[in-house]
């Protein structure tokens, strides 16, 4: 609330202008900066990709080199005379001695020589049996027979494996020998391990060094041949877009594939180091914007001062008004629509300080008389009720005589006290002269009537206009209980609201109830403020519903809820703290 009248008095023609102007100019700043921005760091990020593009053609260029240089060696050996002769005895069903598979050691290793990439060749016969190295292993144990079968569609081309399921420092290829003095028919499996250096992969670090990237380098499977990336490389390798977000951070993702090997060269560089010279810009629009933004503050705000000056004089003048000093305004010297304004207010402030005093003193009056007959009018009504029961009861009840006479003692008193200390009232007290009523009313009802009050102890304390429930609850038994054959009930309930400061006070009735347009005219007689002709139900509703708006407010109302054959109920709210009219 303090903060709302806060920003009610900021709200002045100055400010609204003074606003409007550096909202203007914000605006402007803004959409300049931010362009500016975007432009440039588009443009280096488009700079910086077509590098990195550049960069990844290059390194795959490279391995494809060094791929075809692995072709050439295999092929090599695998074409080699000594070699091709003992596969084909060993398919003519010659068995390879001891010194035959020394020799051929001697060939491959001298092949071994020309690449330091290399680790070590495998040779294998037609039947997966190994030939070299000398110990015996089968080919299918050794790569399976997946492999083999890719070895036998490729048709003596070589064929890329990956990592070697038994040492991760080193790859596998596989070629499948074709004896050429058999028409070139399948004599045997050449299997090569190559060192995870041999692609120069080492070099690659030097790149997340020099340009803090990262690279990745997959085979036509996905299967990662080198990796320096910390992230997640599924997320790389299915990037669909330039970039992705990982772990808060983004990331340009420039792939390169092989049309020869069918590998992948991805290179993966943070979006922040390819935009690192933009913070200096983005530095210098900031400062540029807040320069900017102070000289525009600084002339507007002399400019809306200039123009509403006049306007703020003339308005502290009706603000002194509003405090209850109606003084006339100085004269202003200003333009002629401020002039002309100034001398109305003037004229207004005499007329009003002629007036005031007899309008509020007038309303005043009619107020205290209105609630005076309020209040008179409705103990004739109670009175008369109440010696219609005391009637019933001595006809009927006499033993009872004793206690009836004392009830209706107390409630003669409570009833017919009109001093004006006595206009307020707690619940407690109230309440208590529900009880005596009903005690009474039930000597005359006897069993037909079961009633009970629901009510909290905090609530006991509380000031209410006297006899505001009363009549409601007559009312329920009168007109709820009274005209309904059996027994009937009668509920009444102080309740106290959670999300609010109010309290409700509910007098619940089982009788035969209202229909919908019964109701509808008694909301519209309840509407008028004047019910000097209502009779019956309608005149003790109206009582309540005034009373309630002259001690509350006029935006309290009596409600009603009712629906036909299953009872009444009356509702209304007051606030917690009491109230005085």
């Amino acid at each position: 609330m303090w903060l709302k009248e806060k920003l009610k008095r900021l709200n002045t023609l100055r400010n609204q202008i003074l606003v409007v102007f550096l909202f203007v100019m914000i605006i402007v700043l803004l959409f300049v900066g931010i362009m500016t921005f975007h432009l440039v760091s588009t443009l280096l990020k488009n700079n910086a990709e077509g590098q990195i593009r550049q960069t990844a053609i290059q390194a795959s260029g490279r391995l494809e080199a060094l791929y075809k240089q692995l072709d050439t060696l295999t092929n090599q050996v695998a074409t080699d005379t000594y070699v091709q002769q003992l596969l084909l005895k060993e398919s003519n069903g010659y068995s390879l001695g001891f010194s035959e598979r020394q020799n051929l050691m001697q060939v491959v290793n001298s092949f071994q020589t020309y690449s330091d990439g290399i680790h070590s060749f495998e040779l294998y016969t037609s039947n997966y049996k190994r030939v070299f190295p000398l110990n015996e292993m089968d080919l299918v144990k050794r790569i399976g027979i997946l492999s083999i079968e890719q070895a036998d569609k490729a048709k003596g081309k070589m064929v890329w494996l990956g990592q070697d399921p038994r040492s991760p420092n080193t790859f596998l290829a596989v070629r499948q020998i074709r004896l050429m003095d058999r028409w070139f028919s399948p004599g045997g499996y050449l299997l090569v391990r190559i060192n995870r250096d041999y692609f120069q992969i080492a070099d690659f670090n030097n790149y997340k060094m020099k340009k803090q990237g990262y690279i990745l380098l997959v085979d036509r499977d996905l299967n990662p041949i080198f990796s320096n990336f910390k992230g997640d490389i599924s997320d790389v390798l299915h990037a669909q877009q330039r970039t992705i977000q990982q772990k808060g951070k983004e990331y340009m993702v420039i792939k390169q594939p092989s049309p020869l090997t069918g590998w992948v060269l991805v290179i993966v560089t943070p979006v922040e180091v390819l935009t690192d010279g933009l913070s200096i810009l983005k530095n210098a629009i900031i400062l540029s914007g807040a320069f900017g933004f102070l000289i525009f503050f600084v002339f507007s705000f002399f400019l809306s001062t200039m123009v509403t000056k006049p306007i703020l004089r003339l308005t502290k003048a009706m603000q002194r008004g509003r405090d209850g000093e109606l003084r006339p305004s100085p004269s202003i010297s200003s333009t002629i629509e401020i002039n002309e304004l100034n001398d109305t207010y003037n004229a207004l402030v005499e007329n009003i300080n002629y007036l005031i005093q007899v309008v509020y003193e007038k309303e005043l009056v009619r107020s205290r008389t209105e609630l005076k007959a309020l209040q008179a009018q409705i103990n004739p009504h109670f009175l008369f009720n109440t010696l219609d029961a005391l009637y019933w009861s001595l006809a009927e009840k006499d033993e009872e005589l004793a206690q009836f006479v004392l009830n209706m003692s107390e409630l003669f008193r409570y009833t017919i006290s009109s001093s004006k200390g006595d206009e307020w009232v707690t619940i407690r007290e109230e309440l208590e002269h529900i009880r005596r009523y009903m005690e009474i009313m039930k000597l005359r009802l006897g069993d037909r009537l079961v009633w009970n009050i629901a009510a909290p102890a905090e609530c006991f304390d509380i000031q209410i206009p006297k006899l505001l429930i009363q009549p409601l609850v007559e009312n329920a038994v009168l007109h709820g209980v009274g005209n309904k054959i059996g027994q009937g009930s009668v509920l009444i309930t102080v309740e106290e609201l959670e999300d609010c400061s109010d309290l409700v006070i509910k007098v619940v009735d089982d009788g035969p109830g209202m229909d919908t347009h019964t109701i509808q005219e008694i909301e519209q007689l309840l509407n008028k403020k004047e019910f000097s002709s209502f009779k019956g139900s309608g005149m003790a509703l109206a009582n309540v519903n005034r009373r309630l708006q002259l001690y509350y407010g006029e935006d309290r109302k009596l409600l009603i809820y009712s629906e036909l054959g299953k009872g009444t109920c009356l509702s209304l709210k007051i606030p917690k703290s009491g109230g005085d009219l």
